[in-house]
């Protein structure tokens, strides 16, 4: 070997140890890398599960009643709280550019349990802090500043439901658990209920209240709105969800789990509370130019066996119930079926707007019965009318209950179900046409007036179709029915003997051979109640 080729060994070498090496040099100068920072979990986003985790922690302590107001709030009278409005230009929901907007109810009057009310951004709930200066007083005053927690009594949002311009009122949460909501071109009537505890149980009921409420902020173009809300009494604590579709026909999809402190004897899901003061079958009262004073005109159930049943409203002389053992009932409502101007006369009130709530159960609701409740009162001031889903069974202490249902606002049901309906309903003293015969007593007559469906089809021959009557407690003296052609249906009358002091249960419907055309109407007497 050369020395030249030695040297060459050796420089090769020196380069292939510099190269092996430099990196570890490289990596000794500079400090170990490193690793990327975790980013930390995103926070959960407020929803009905965290509600519900809230109502099963309130369940488990004992009941606070809540603080009281103020005593010059507490001692307002109607007028005076009435006077106090929230300032629309301080409505909230405005700045995501959706067509909602919210406002507070001032507390007082009535409404002595303030509450909290919370707005959901991006998740994240924020509570809406009392101020003065979201109110106009008009001429109530005050000697002394109201506290900065007062709370507020409750709430409302609005949207365009009749004009694009226009932010009508779509729905309003005050008093208990109370709520009203509207669908296009209807006035306030009955109210919905969250729960109903004891209803018609000789005054021993107890109203559960929701005492905080959560609405989410809708974005841009929303077309629906969320709002959660946590029930508490001294029976039970709920945890509520309302998904709110304004439309001609409004439709509110509501959740619900509950958690009761002991156990419910008589519990009512999806209670409905309204007005019936007279009527075109109920005129015990009628010393006013008006005839018909109601909110509501009738109950109507669908069963699971897919029968339709009327059960036109009353005042009676003394608190009743009626109840229909209906399991899985597919539907029922308190409905205000009767549209027509002239039988109300009432320019300022539109009884001929006032909306019917339909209830469609989700899920099944198991054994039960529809409720309805009639309490007696001397003018149209009350809400005389409950109407509820009874559970056969109690609802135990300590036992998670969960349910869910649809409700409705609407001004036309007729699209509820394709048959025959009833429109009116009239009693009377029977007789035989024409004859002056002395009337029995405990007789009466009852005049049930049937159209649309295919009852127009038959008019061509009526012989076709026959009156399907039935009673309990009395006896059915008669029973016929007459071609009504200025209802393009039928006119029924039910003639019927009962028992002094007996009440009777009325049923009917008209069929044409096997084929039932109407739905049933249902109607009880009692032979005292003239």
């Amino acid at each position: 070997m050369t020395v030249t080729d030695r040297r060459q060994i050796l420089a090769g070498l020196t380069a292939a140890l510099s190269l092996s090496a430099a990196p570890s040099a490289l990596f000794a100068q500079q400090p170990e890398a490193q690793p990327a920072p975790v980013p930390a979990p995103p926070q959960p986003r407020f929803g009905f599960e965290e509600v519900v985790r809230r109502a099963r922690e309130v369940a488990a302590a004992a009941y606070e009643p809540g603080p009281s107001l103020p005593e010059p709030l507490s001692k307002l009278d109607f007028d005076s709280w009435r006077d106090i409005r929230f300032r629309p230009d301080r409505a909230l929901l405005a700045q995501t550019g959706s067509g909602f907007r919210m406002q507070m109810f001032h507390p007082g009057f009535l409404f002595t349990r303030p509450v909290a009310v919370n707005v959901i951004r991006d998740g994240v709930p924020t509570p809406v802090p009392y101020s003065g200066n979201l109110f106009d007083y008009g001429k109530t005053k005050f000697d002394k500043p109201l506290p900065v927690n007062l709370g507020f009594a409750g709430f409302r949002l609005h949207y365009p439901l009749n004009d694009p311009r226009v932010f009508d009122e779509l729905i309003s949460f005050i008093g208990a658990s109370y709520f009203r909501f509207l669908g296009r071109d209807q006035r306030y009537g009955l109210s919905a209920r969250g729960l109903a505890i004891g209803a018609g149980q000789n005054g021993n009921e107890e109203f559960p209240a929701f005492r905080e409420f959560w609405v989410e902020a809708p974005a841009a173009n929303a077309e629906r709105i969320t709002i959660y809300a946590l029930l508490d009494s001294p029976s039970v604590s709920g945890a509520y969800r309302f998904n709110i579709y304004p439309d001609v026909d409004s439709v509110l999809d509501i959740s619900v789990t509950l958690f009761p402190r002991r156990t419910i004897e008589k519990l009512g899901l999806a209670p409905l509370t309204s007005m019936f003061f007279t009527g075109e079958n109920d005129r015990r009262f009628h010393d006013d130019f008006r005839s018909e004073l109601h909110d509501s005109d009738g109950l109507m159930i669908h069963s699971r066996t897919g029968e339709w049943i009327w059960r036109p409203l009353r005042n009676p002389r003394q608190p009743a119930v009626s109840s229909f053992v209906e399991p899985n009932v597919r539907g029922f409502g308190l409905m205000q079926r009767d549209r027509s101007f002239e039988h109300y006369q009432d320019l300022d009130l539109a009884y001929e707007l006032r909306p019917s709530y339909w209830v469609e159960p989700q899920g099944d609701w198991g054994e039960g019965m529809v409720e309805l409740i009639e309490l007696p009162t001397s003018d149209e001031t009350n809400d005389n009318i409950v109407a509820l889903w009874a559970p056969k069974t109690p609802i135990e202490a300590g036992r998670e209950f969960s349910f869910s249902y649809k409700l409705t606002a609407m001004l036309d049901s007729q699209d509820l179900h394709p048959g025959g309906r009833v429109i009116n309903t009239y009693q009377a003293k029977p007789k035989a046409l024409g004859s002056g015969e002395p009337v029995t007593d405990g007789a009466r007559r009852f005049i049930v007036d049937f159209a649309g469906g295919d009852l127009d089809y038959y008019l061509q021959q009526p012989e076709k179709v026959e009156i399907v009557p039935s009673i309990a407690y009395g006896k059915i003296n008669r029973a016929f029915i007459v071609p009504n052609r200025k209802t393009e249906g039928f006119r029924a009358f039910i003639d019927i003997i009962v028992e002094p002091g007996q009440l009777a249960e009325m049923r009917a419907f008209l069929k044409s051979g096997e084929k039932t055309l109407t739905e049933t109407w249902s109607y009880p007497w009692r032979s005292d109640a003239v």
